[in-house]
């Protein structure tokens, strides 16, 4: 007999582990933080300053590329592009989703208490 098939004690998992791996793994956590417990406010405020942020970082990355465009093809590509059809519509789209999934959330969480 092999030394693995005699001790299979480190391959079980313990109560400690199995107890963290459902708490990290359940809904309602993002990267260990319990977004299932925020209100109806916190959730609108998170979903809105995700959608800001993300509307200020696609609206820089927008910069940067056309100014990377127009100085190496000498080009003149208006700046005005970088926000209205980059930042915009990225942080719409992420501040519905962000919304859309921490309200649902939230809305599971008041239907469990009813």
């Amino acid at each position: 007999m092999s030394k693995l098939s005699q001790n299979p004690a480190p391959f079980a998992a313990t109560s400690r582990q199995t107890a963290r791996q459902s708490r990290t793994s359940g809904a309602g956590l993002l990267f260990g933080v319990p977004v299932g417990d925020l209100g109806w406010f916190a959730t609108l405020l998170l979903s809105l300053a995700s959608g800001f942020a993300t509307f200020f970082a696609g609206t820089f990355f927008a910069i940067m590329a056309i100014l990377i465009y127009n100085t190496a093809g000498h080009h003149t590509v208006d700046f005005a592009i970088s926000y209205r059809r980059i930042g915009l519509p990225l942080g719409l789209a992420v501040a519905v989703l962000a919304l859309s999934y921490l309200g649902s959330l939230w809305i599971r969480r008041q239907l469990r208490r009813a």
